[in-house]
């Protein structure tokens, strides 16, 4: 029955870990979408007045939403190395637990 529970706790574990994850990535498909959004109203309101002054919002809330995505796609596992570093670190853990 231990090995039951313990199962669900990787489980859970795994359950909370996939919702983290995905709320992150969510959370970067929101902050794109608004800044969309505002940088559209912000070019059209820039282009109306005959200067061409929304490039520096949009470039400086640019570098913010790629620091965002590094963040979210690179550092949560979306580029594929922290899964491969987990999976070393498991097994690593492994041989040291069973004493090899």
């Amino acid at each position: 029955m231990s090995c039951n529970s313990s199962h669900l706790s990787t489980d859970e574990q795994l359950e909370r870990t996939a919702r983290r994850r995905a709320g992150a990535r969510m959370g970067w498909y929101a902050h794109a979408l608004v800044f969309l959004a505002v940088n559209s109203v912000l070019a059209m309101v820039s282009l109306s007045s005959g200067r061409h002054w929304a490039v520096y919002p949009a470039l400086g809330w640019g570098l913010g939403l790629l620091l965002h995505g590094v963040g979210v796609w690179i550092a949560l596992g979306g580029g594929g190395l922290q899964s491969r570093l987990v999976a070393q670190e498991r097994e690593r853990l492994v041989r040291e637990r069973s004493g090899l």
